[in-house]
């Protein structure tokens, strides 16, 4: 079962995307954050997504940015709900940053290109949620 069209929140912000060395302990601070974080540790990097306010000065940062919520869950069975979002941002030139959880999936997005990302969205037919 398959459905083109979803439901999305914009999540309040700023957000910031911080790398660390691979090796790094995640920061305690970070275990502190309650309404949306998100620690992704590879071979090559520790990335967390947190609120600006939360990132420590220095080290590699990325700020600016917002976060959009595909309301969810879905079952993993379900196809194209990222590529749904995915296509017409891609399409109104709007770069992103994906990242998806067990029930949703949440797409970042520079915080000067939010009208334009929503719109953009709209258009292709989701429904931003207030």
């Amino acid at each position: 079962m398959t459905s083109s069209t979803h439901r999305f929140s914009v999540l309040s912000g700023p957000w910031t995307i911080l790398r660390l060395p691979a090796d790094a302990p995640v920061p305690p601070w970070a275990w502190l954050l309650h309404e949306f974080i998100s620690i992704t540790r590879t071979p090559d990097e520790l990335s967390i997504v947190c609120p600006e306010d939360a990132a420590p000065p220095g080290g590699r940062a990325e700020a600016g940015w917002a976060v959009l919520k595909i309301e969810g869950p879905f079952p993993f069975e379900h196809v194209g709900v990222l590529a749904s979002f995915t296509t017409p941002l891609a399409a109104a030139g709007i770069s992103l940053f994906a990242i998806s959880t067990f029930d949703t999936d949440y797409v970042l997005i520079k915080a000067d290109q939010l009208s334009a990302a929503t719109h953009a969205l709209v258009v292709a037919g989701h429904t931003l949620l207030t």
